[in-house]
């Protein structure tokens, strides 16, 4: 490793910040700093699972927790490529620092609640992350790091201009099958649900990287078991953890209460930016009207909605569920069937959720198998990918518990589902 990088990524780190995963992360004077600004401090008041402590009391660690671990892994990854071999005329000592920063920060946009507001018409909050590295105090905070804001602010935000080649050799390292930010949640996450299917060999899998100026980082074959590892201990934790359906329910929930406020001009999109999770929810107890208090007051007191049906998704019959718009068409001519068959249900008693697209990245290299991760000696080939998608898909019908042992009793139930679906008439 080059004396220059040898020294950003090893001299003047003597600020510890001890960790429960990583242990002793050690940042300069400068980057301690960024932990204590205002914005980056709205991490440390949003649950990095939002409501997964329903199901899983441990998880209640914070953004803040997750975005320290991802600067932890992110130094270590540029200090592995560096000795073995990255290109100085590559990355900079700027550069480098700005990726720090980069990590680090690269939550500060993120909404509150997990993702109840990912799929609403918002700014993403990687754009919100952005336009927030590039506003004081942070901008100012960043540049005494050694570090470019607005370098800082593109590798997390790839709509903003930028096309160098360090630029795209940082994003590249950032958003990954094997990126940091990967790496610390899924192993972060185990640890606070208290299950095993997270756990990784992070030490092993930076050690065997091989640094790519196009790609960011490529493997040889003995890395492709933790590769597999990864992308299975996704799947589970998707499955077990993440999209739970006591979690979903308590997602689909908010995102309901959020949409009819927003459609009607209760609260404007810009309030919900830079909102912590108790800010969310004074915002949203706040002039409450409709079906709002009903479903407000059954998420913040823990009695959620009753997950009655569940269906695999397929494009044909339900493209119609992945517009907002449509699926709440669906949403009341489903309330419609059930009240015609002598169950009184009232807008907002029936919600039907379904999860935001997924992928699992395997963009590596193999370069002493010559082909990409999805050609290699893998077992994981495209189909097995496939079926871990389509597994997740899963469209949820929830009801007010109130009524749920109604429904599921009702000698109809069968026919109004998954039989006569007039429901799905909404597209």
């Amino acid at each position: 490793m080059s004396a220059s990088i040898q020294a950003v990524l090893s001299e003047g780190f003597t600020c510890p910040i001890r960790d429960v995963l990583w242990g002793h992360i050690y940042f300069t004077p400068e980057l301690a700093a960024l932990t204590e600004s205002a914005p980056f401090m709205r991490l440390h008041r949003i649950l990095q699972l939002g409501p997964v402590y329903r199901v899983y009391p441990g998880a209640t660690h914070t953004r803040a927790g997750h975005s320290i671990g991802v600067y932890h892994l992110g130094r270590r990854l540029l200090q592995n490529l560096a000795e073995r071999g990255i290109s100085q005329t590559l990355i900079s000592r700027e550069g480098a620092l700005s990726f720090l920063c980069a990590c680090l920060l690269h939550d500060l946009g993120h909404f509150p609640y997990t993702h109840s507001l990912k799929e609403l018409p918002l700014r993403s909050h990687e754009s919100l992350t952005g336009a927030i590295i590039l506003s004081q105090p942070v901008k100012s905070l960043v540049a005494s790091c050694g570090a470019d804001p607005h370098l800082t602010a593109a590798i997390v935000d790839k709509d903003l201009p930028g096309g160098n080649a360090e630029l795209l050799f940082y994003r590249r390292l950032l958003s990954g099958c094997l990126d940091p930010d990967k790496l610390d949640y899924l192993n972060r996450d185990a640890r606070y649900c208290g299950v095993p299917y997270g756990a990784q060999d992070v030490d092993f899998i930076l050690s065997r990287l091989i640094p790519s100026p196009e790609r960011g980082a490529d493997i040889d074959s003995r890395l492709i078991p933790n590769v597999e590892a990864i992308l299975f201990s996704k799947y589970l934790m998707y499955r077990t953890v993440y999209w739970h359906r006591q979690v979903r329910a308590a997602t689909s929930m908010i995102k309901k209460v959020l949409l009819n406020r927003l459609e009607s001009g209760g609260i404007a999109g810009e309030e919900l930016y830079n909102l912590d999770d108790q800010s969310l929810f004074s915002l949203l107890g706040e002039k409450a009207f409709g079906m709002e208090p009903r479903i407000f007051d059954a998420v913040w007191n823990g009695r959620l909605y009753s997950d009655v049906a569940e269906i695999s998704y397929n494009g044909a019959d339900h493209a119609c569920l992945k517009d907002l718009e449509k699926r709440s068409a669906c949403e009341g001519l489903l309330t419609e069937e059930f009240r015609h068959a002598g169950i009184p249900l009232r807008p907002g008693d029936l919600i039907i959720d379904i999860p935001e697209p997924i992928s699992f990245e395997t963009g590596l290299f193999v370069l002493d198998e010559d082909c990409y991760f999805a050609e290699s000696s893998s077992a994981f080939k495209a189909e097995t990918l496939l079926s871990f998608v389509k597994t997740l898909q899963t469209i949820r019908i929830f009801v007010n518990p109130d009524f749920s042992e109604k429904v599921e009793t009702l000698p109809e139930f069968y026919t109004i589902i998954y039989e006569r679906k007039r429901w799905l008439g909404g597209n």
